[in-house]
């Protein structure tokens, strides 16, 4: 382990008890800040034992790392985390299944969901298939003329292309009907899947292979469609070892599909722990290294600088994926995923970006219309937030929902209506199941369709029928948000002096990443601070300079902050507390480095 340069600045006077939080007015987020409780012990000794940097020690043991535990975390091995795969239930049937498909030369189709999850899982075994120089077709609906989810017409186009076998990803668990009538016809279908199961899997199924599944006891619910996907073809991989199949052929390397399992963990938005954790890891590991060309090509194109992250997987990479099945059709993103031939990835490379610059700019102005909407009808006084406007794009209703959450911090819902229905995705907020509380909608016949998981949500319903909705979603979930709201912490790791704000220190606090939810990216804290210099660049992101009693400087950005409450304090000219995530200052350059403000309070 190494201490790191920035660590006398750092910890200056950090003697490995944390300093107290500064007394402070109310804070722009609304949000009481508190101390990430860690055992102040473990920390001491994981920096005397491991030889860590005190301060990046305390990080660690907040996040439940132990002196035991801690050179594992810093090396995350995939063979050390990677279960045996048959713990997923239903997977022997799945990769015996497919490994006969395989050695019998029995075509096998897929089908995916048109989100990032769906489009990387597809990939995963389009790329595999590839390695075998084996066919391989895949069918990914278009989400506005056919919507989520496998249909008994998609399972027949993929018959008509020879598939007897047909793996649906990302989707299938609930697709009861459309399953029993393609095995009526003699398809089997192999289900691999990670959405909430209120129930048994479908009957028509030969193998539903789901984390989430009432009966399966795996543990492993962190883990994506492409996460499930990768675990598939470690299964079928090791069958097929096991019959003898690469006696005659070269096996391939696995490891080269972990880039794109980290692309649809990230972009899932699931927990960076355990088994999850590594599989990050290791697949930026590969990104960093070349990886999926299709991915590298897009890379260039959006401008991804430096060492891979989960920003680049999160901010840069996924959305332009997403852009494909949002505004255009996720086959592009597929494509551009699986194919060998260097120009069309980059001519692809260079269509998504385009396209996700076009859904920008739908998504403003649903965004728009959609606070316009919530005003006048004075909706933020709901406990849950449901919207509707005619024509708003179905591809940018759940953005605009997250990026609403994140201004009202409740539960919403946006629908865009179309000929008397309305189609809509919700994003949720911490402790409140949206998803549990659509498909209850649904079953109460308050929707077309509906269903999720605890943080967001799809439905598709009757514009008759939305005002009942509204109202069944504020009496269901409105005590939950209350108390959430009554409960909003913002966890601070330590407050350090001005100094520490450098690229020395950010390089070190990312190597113990990669971040995410369940092990969240360190917030630290200034104290007595004035801002100067404040001006707004970009899309309402505001600059400035923060500047201590002492004369010490701090380059730091809020993004998105005009005309909020967090741009008030930051120009007010007042004597302010402020945190945020410390970055290097690639506009600088050299050993600079730049906070990114989250939130900001007036000194008391």
């Amino acid at each position: 382990m190494t201490s790191g340069s920035a660590e006398a600045d750092v910890n200056a006077g950090f003697d490995g008890a944390p300093v107290p939080l500064p007394s402070m007015g109310a804070t722009a987020s609304g949000r009481r800040w508190r101390l990430r409780a860690a055992d102040d012990r473990e920390a001491l000794t994981i920096a005397q034992k491991a030889g860590v940097d005190p301060m990046l020690a305390r990080v660690l043991a907040a996040r439940g790392v132990t002196h035991e535990t801690v050179e594992d975390y810093f090396a995350p091995s995939l063979r050390a985390a990677m279960p045996d795969p048959l713990i997923l239930k239903d997977m022997d049937r799945a990769a015996a299944r497919l490994a006969t498909a395989i050695r019998e030369g029995e075509m096998v189709g897929v089908f995916g969901d048109y989100d990032v999850d769906g489009t990387t899982a597809a990939a995963i075994f389009k790329t595999y298939f590839n390695w075998l120089n084996l066919p391989l077709f895949v069918y990914l609906p278009d989400r506005i003329s056919e919507g989520y989810g496998p249909s008994i017409d998609a399972f027949r186009s993929l018959k008509d292309e020879g598939a007897g076998l047909i793996v649906t990803v990302d989707c299938g668990a609930s697709a009861h009907q459309p399953i029993e009538e393609a095995a009526a016809e003699g398809l089997d279908i192999v289900v691999i899947d990670h959405h909430q199961m209120n129930g048994p899997p479908p009957k028509g199924a030969a193998a539903t292979v789901n984390p989430n599944r009432p009966d399966d006891i795996s543990g492993l619910t962190n883990l994506s469609a492409a996460g499930v996907a990768f675990m598939t073809i470690v299964a079928l991989n090791r069958v097929l070892r096991d019959a003898g199949y690469f006696k005659t052929r070269k096996e391939p390397d696995l490891k080269g599909l972990l880039d794109l399992t980290a692309l649809g963990l990230v972009c899932d938005v699931m927990p960076i722990t355990g088994l999850t954790r590594v599989l990050v890891a290791q697949g930026l590991k590969v990104l960093g290294g070349g990886g999926n060309e299709g991915l590298a090509a897009l890379g260039e194109r959006a401008g991804v600088k430096g060492a891979a992250s989960t920003y680049h997987l999160g901010f840069l990479l996924g959305p332009r994926i997403n852009a494909a099945g949002r505004i255009g059709h996720a086959r592009l993103a597929f494509e551009l995923l699986t194919t060998g031939d260097k120009g069309r990835r980059f001519e692809l490379a260079e269509k998504l970006h385009l396209m996700n610059a076009e859904r920008q700019e739908i998504e403003a102005v649903v965004q728009a219309a959609a606070i316009r909407d919530i005003v006048t009808h004075q909706r933020q006084a709901n406990d849950v937030i449901v919207t509707a406007g005619e024509g708003w794009h179905p591809g940018v209703v759940g953005i605009v929902a997250g990026r609403l959450k994140e201004i009202y911090e409740k539960p919403v819902i946006v629908l865009g209506l179309d000929d008397g229905t309305g189609k809509g995705s919700g994003r949720s907020i911490a402790s409140v199941d949206l998803g549990a509380a659509v498909t209850q909608a649904s079953e109460k016949g308050l929707l077309i369709s509906g269903g999720g998981h605890a943080m967001a949500a799809g439905l598709t319903i009757e514009r008759g029928k939305i005002d009942a909705f509204r109202q069944y979603l504020i009496d269901a979930l409105g005590g939950a948000v209350r108390d959430a709201l009554q409960n909003r912490i913002l966890d601070i790791d330590a407050m350090i002096a001005p100094s520490a704000v450098s690229k020395s220190f950010a390089d070190l606090v990312a190597t113990a990443g990669p971040y995410g939810p369940g092990n969240p990216e360190p917030a630290f804290a200034l104290a007595n601070m004035r801002s100067v210099g404040a001006k707004i660049v970009g899309k309402g992101h505001l600059s400035l300079t923060l500047t201590s009693d002492t004369g010490d400087q701090v380059r730091a950005i809020a993004f998105r902050a005009e005309g909020e409450p967090l741009a008030e304090i930051l120009t007010s000219g007042c004597r302010i507390h402020v945190t945020g995530k410390i970055r290097a200052d690639d506009w600088r350059g050299g050993a600079a480095g730049q906070l990114q403000i989250s939130d900001a309070a007036l000194a008391n």
